[in-house]
């Protein structure tokens, strides 16, 4: 499936991607990402914004954003929680601000830009980074022109691995979408989400265009050999025993994704402030189950997350 990737096609790709970074955020939007990056010294190569606010522009629920550093001692955090992100990142953190009378409130990822390079890679066994940032985002500050550029760059990291586990896990021969579904199918299988079935359809079909010109660039740029056949209608070259090797590589990913999952929502609890609150909010309102947590199950996340886990999976949310 490998195949030499010129300079033009990365570049193309970069072009791509760094383009749709450099689209136009809301000005409260913009606000809170300089203030999270004033929050990080100087520590902060950019803010990325991303999620169903960048798509809506609502800023009535909660704003998404990861903020890359260039030191992982460039956020104040706290000893164990520092550890915990070098463990497994990013670490989750609750912000809340106002601006020009605007209450807003965000969820904000924490890792350093070399940490979001290797997430986004092939060979690691965490499918959240790459998975996530192969959809739209928004760059909604940088802290200069070299920032911007290492940014697209990373995010078009993330573009190509998923890209090449979509030749893999997708069709023989397919029309881009086709790619892109059966690779979001798997994705959302693999995690404990609480997204209902079908979320990743919904996800390409909405930008359904764009997802179309992504794939060919993106294989390109990360090595895939490829056929067009016409008619929308694209081939990767991969003989039997290439598929059934990446399908092997990507049980093991499976096996490993739910329990990566499990453990990142028992740390969220504890590293951001009101994480158990979040939790709570982020599943009732993908999933429509109510979680009404008692104080002992507030002042104790960590201890309480394992029941809470149970009673979700009992209900058939994690399933």
């Amino acid at each position: 499936m490998n195949a030499p990737a010129s300079s033009e096609a990365v570049a193309a790709l970069e072009a791509l991607i760094g383009a749709e970074l450099a689209a136009d955020t809301m000005p409260e939007v913009r606000a809170m990402a300089a203030a999270l990056a004033e929050r990080a010294g100087g520590h902060a190569v950019g803010v990325v914004f991303y999620g169903s606010a960048l798509r809506t522009r609502a800023l009535d629920g909660l704003l998404d954003f990861y903020i890359l550093l260039d030191d992982p001692h460039g956020w104040d955090q706290g000893a164990i929680a520092a550890r915990a992100n070098a463990a497994l990142p990013p670490n989750v953190e609750y912000f809340e601000m106002a601006t020009d009378g605007v209450g807003l409130r965000s969820k904000v990822a924490i890792l350093t830009l070399d940490q979001f390079r290797k997430h986004a890679g092939r060979e690691t066994l965490d499918t959240t980074i790459w998975a996530r940032f192969t959809q739209p985002c928004a760059l909604a500050w940088a802290r200069d022109e070299a920032g911007r550029q290492a940014v697209a760059s990373a995010v078009a990291t993330a573009a190509e691995t998923a890209a090449w586990w979509a030749a893999g896990l997708g069709p023989e021969r397919g029309t881009a979408t086709d790619f892109w579904e059966a690779l979001f199918r798997e994705t959302y299988a693999s995690e404990l989400r609480v997204e209902s079935k079908g979320r990743g359809n919904e996800i390409v079909r909405s930008a359904q265009a764009r997802y179309e010109r992504l794939l060919p660039l993106a294989w390109a740029a990360g090595g895939v050999a490829f056929r067009e056949e016409g008619e929308g209608i694209l081939a990767p070259v991969l003989p039997a025993e290439e598929r059934g090797a990446v399908r092997a590589k990507w049980k093991r990913r499976r096996l490993v994704a739910k329990p990566l999952n499990a453990l990142r929502l028992a740390k969220a609890s504890f590293t951001f402030a009101g994480g158990a609150d979040y939790i709570a909010w982020k599943i009732e309102r993908h999933s429509g189950v109510r979680l009404d947590l008692t104080p002992w199950q507030r002042r104790h996340p960590i201890l309480a997350s394992g029941s809470i886990l149970w009673r979700l999976w009992r209900q058939g949310v994690l399933r």
